[in-house]
């Protein structure tokens, strides 16, 4: 049998992959990753059986993602899919041999792990529940990105807690204690910081516009050049 590549590089090749049908050329399944299985098929150097009737190539993969493979040889670039669908591309990506594919969506999963890491622990309702109780401790949470504005926090203990881009607009935070947070970008415009304990915390661009910070320890040196600047 003829090869799909021996007339012409931009004649139409047909597919069969698992069943579903697609078209398209020796030329995009040659040249973005020139060194895959499919530039391999496709190179005019073998011979491919082909179905005696429509002349399609026959493939047993999963037809359902190949089409994001056909995007990724044309145009280098496929959509935001879920963690699940490109583990299940990732497997696809590496039986074709794509290297430059399964790099793309080793990236994309790397990012979506940082980003998942970098969620609150805890919702503003979960928050709301737990301030009804005594001696509240947040202690080592993740509470980034929440918006805590107007609540009563006073006396709540988030040493060593996660609190980068967290609304505390207009919160009562007396005698709360926030030792060494990480708190940048945060929001504390005219929150209660009435004898807050401060030392170590890191407040990098955080708004503190008329906030109370009367008998406020900030021993570290960082705090107080911020607060000093406002």
């Amino acid at each position: 049998m003829q090869s799909p590549e021996s007339s012409s590089s931009a004649a139409p090749v047909l597919l069969n992959i698992g069943g579903t049908k697609y078209a398209t050329t020796a030329e995009t399944l040659t040249q973005r990753e020139p060194d895959s299985m499919l530039a391999a098929m496709f190179s005019g150097r073998h011979t491919l059986p082909q179905h005696p009737t429509t002349g399609a190539v026959f493939v047993d993969r999963d037809g359902k993602h190949f089409r994001h493979i056909l995007n990724w040889l044309r145009d280098g670039a496929i959509p935001t899919l879920s963690e699940s669908e490109y583990h299940q591309l990732l497997r696809e990506a590496e039986y074709y041999q794509l290297l430059g594919l399964a790099d793309y969506i080793n990236e994309k999963l790397a990012l979506k792990k940082t980003d998942n890491s970098c969620e609150a622990e805890l919702t503003r309702k979960d928050v709301i529940k737990c301030i009804q109780a005594q001696k509240i401790r947040f202690r080592g949470l993740n509470l980034s990105g929440l918006d805590l504005s107007k609540l009563d926090l006073s006396e709540v203990d988030f040493s060593y807690a996660c609190i980068e881009r967290t609304n505390f607009s207009c919160a009562n935070l007396h005698k709360a204690k926030f030792r060494l947070v990480e708190a940048a970008h945060s929001t504390f415009e005219q929150a209660n910081l009435h004898e807050c304990e401060l030392t170590g915390a890191n407040l990098q661009e955080a708004v503190l516009d008329r906030a109370n910070v009367q008998s406020a320890n900030l021993q570290d040196q960082f705090c107080r050049c911020m607060l000093n600047g406002m």
